[in-house]
Formats: C-alpha cells, sequence, structure tokens
C-alpha cells in the first residue's frame, strides 16, 4: 500500500469520526443551573419571565406552590436543512470511503461506492431524530420576602438561558455570574 493511499485513508477516517462527534454532539443535553437576581420584586419578574417564556412557545405544565418552582415545557425541532446538509456530507463522505477501499481491493469493483447511499441517509436521520427532544425550563424563586428584590434559580437549556439574558437582562434587571457567556475552553 503507497503512502499516498495509507493518508488518504486516515483522512476519511478522520472525517468518518469526525462526522460522528457533530452528531453526538448536536444531541448532547446541555441543561444548565444559574442563580440569577434582580432588583425588581418576584411577581414583576415573574410576570415578564413567564410572557417571555409564553411567546418563545414554552407552556407552563406544571410547579410546586410550596416549594415555589414553576415548570414550563416546550419542543426542541430538528433543523430540515441541517439534516439535509449532513445526509449530503454523510454521503459524500461514504462515497469517499468506497473509493479508498477500491484503491485498496480492486477486486471488489464498484461496490463500496454504495456506501454512499447507506452513510447519507443514516447521518441525516440520526440528528433528525435524536436532536428532536421535549426541554424543560424551572425557575425556583429563592427569597422568602415577596417586598424584595428578587434571587431565583433556573435550570433549563444552556442556549435559552443565554437568550433570556440577553432579551430581558436590561428589562428586568437581571444579574447573574456571567458563567454562561464563558466558555469551557
Amino acid at each position: 500500500m503507497s503512502n499516498s493511499l495509507n493518508s488518504t485513508l486516515l483522512l476519511t477516517i478522520l472525517l468518518a469520526i469526525g462526522l460522528f462527534f457533530f452528531l453526538r454532539a448536536s444531541s448532547k443535553d446541555r441543561t444548565t443551573i444559574v442563580e440569577v437576581s434582580s432588583s425588581q420584586k418576584p411577581l414583576e419578574v415573574l410576570n415578564g419571565l413567564c410572557e417571555w417564556l409564553n411567546l418563545r412557545g414554552w407552556e407552563q405544565t406544571g410547579g410546586d406552590f410550596e416549594k415555589r418552582i414553576l415548570i414550563f415545557k416546550g419542543q426542541v425541532v430538528s433543523s430540515k436543512f441541517l439534516a439535509i446538509f449532513l445526509g449530503f456530507l454523510g454521503g459524500f463522505g461514504s462515497c469517499a470511503l468506497g473509493l479508498v477501499i477500491i484503491q485498496l481491493y480492486p477486486k471488489l469493483s464498484w461496490w463500496p461506492i454504495l456506501l454512499g447511499f447507506i452513510g447519507g441517509p443514516l447521518s441525516g436521520l440520526v440528528y433528525f431524530k435524536k436532536s428532536a427532544r421535549e426541554e424543560k425550563f424551572e425557575l425556583r424563586l429563592m427569597n422568602e420576602n415577596e417586598n424584595d428584590s428578587t434571587l431565583m434559580r433556573l435550570r433549563a437549556h444552556r442556549d435559552e438561558l443565554i437568550s433570556l439574558e440577553n432579551e430581558l437582562g436590561e428589562k428586568l434587571k437581571l444579574k447573574s455570574d456571567g458563567s454562561l457567556f464563558k466558555t469551557p475552553i
């Protein structure tokens, strides 16, 4: 086997590994807990948050008055464009792997190219199925006094919490430790 075939095979395998980890990351749970405070009264903040969540498609499904918890649920839908794009990438990557296999084992004729008909639809389908899921947004009021400032613990998807802080931060005078805007790297 020549050096060019070795390097091509290695790069093709790395391409497949990269696609696998991208598909895995697209369906990873990114639920985060953050404590948020506001100088406004709890009722004003809760009304603003509930209104904002309802506008974004969240539905209040429960809560516990004694524990001061509100629970919202929402459905995350898969991107059809991204599923099709990943299908094409998976198909082209599988065809590339088939071409490398043909070079290594010429007796197989053109059959390994048919890997594209498996890898393409499979990668699009895996993304489409795994990324569509139901998510929860839990809000817990931490302070006991209704007349003071507000202290809440929010548990939701990281992107939803970032949107909340960006869109309602000034309006409701929300403050957090800023950890949502820091990357783990």
